[in-house]
């Protein structure tokens, strides 16, 4: 079942727009970052949820999407995320590691996502300073990422990597994701 949903939670960049998400899905979403481990149990990351058609536009108008394929600027209207939760670094509580809890909580997210039928995005190529002010977000609060939410409208296939590893869209419009062998990454020593 775990291997199931990973290999589900791949990193869909379009969504059927109209299909709403709603706020307690996203709460439960959160909840699981939540209850998910953090280093030294400081807990310092915090959480926006947006599942309204207008506050969304004005976040995308924010993100950078898949920097590997260059021609494209990002989903179009109407394969837009339904969604988004956007997390952020209380720099208030010292906490050793709020990268490693970031990740974490992505995870967690996802996952919890794909077994809700849904499928997100991990965004770091952020305007932070217009989302900042879009948003009214205080200082003391990093932005870390956004996680585009929504029910995919895309296919999206794990291949073996020969020697390149970017993804790509093939003329139907699946992406592609090259995976290393796993003889590749597993480092043998004596």
């Amino acid at each position: 079942m775990l291997y199931e949903l990973i290999t589900k939670n791949r990193s869909y960049r379009r969504f059927y727009q109209d299909k709403a998400i709603s706020e307690s899905t996203l709460k439960n979403l959160v909840n699981l970052a939540r209850l998910s481990a953090s280093a030294a149990n400081k807990q310092p990351l915090k959480f926006i949820l947006s599942s309204e058609p207008e506050k969304n536009a004005r976040i995308f108008d924010n993100l950078a999407w898949a920097a590997y394929l260059k021609d494209w600027p990002g989903p179009e209207e109407g394969e837009r995320p339904a969604a988004y939760i956007i997390i952020l670094n209380d720099t208030g509580i010292s906490s050793p590691y709020p990268q490693v809890d970031l990740g974490i909580a992505c995870q967690s997210i996802l996952l919890g996502a794909v077994e809700k039928g849904l499928g997100g995005c991990i965004l770091a190529g952020l305007k932070r300073k217009k989302l900042r002010e879009l948003l009214n977000i205080p200082e003391q609060h990093e932005i870390m990422a956004v996680i585009a939410l929504g029910h995919p409208k895309e296919t999206v296939v794990i291949e073996t990597a020969d020697k390149d590893i970017k993804y790509w869209r093939d003329t139907e419009g699946v992406h592609h994701v090259p995976k290393r062998p796993l003889e590749e990454i597993i480092f043998k020593f004596d």
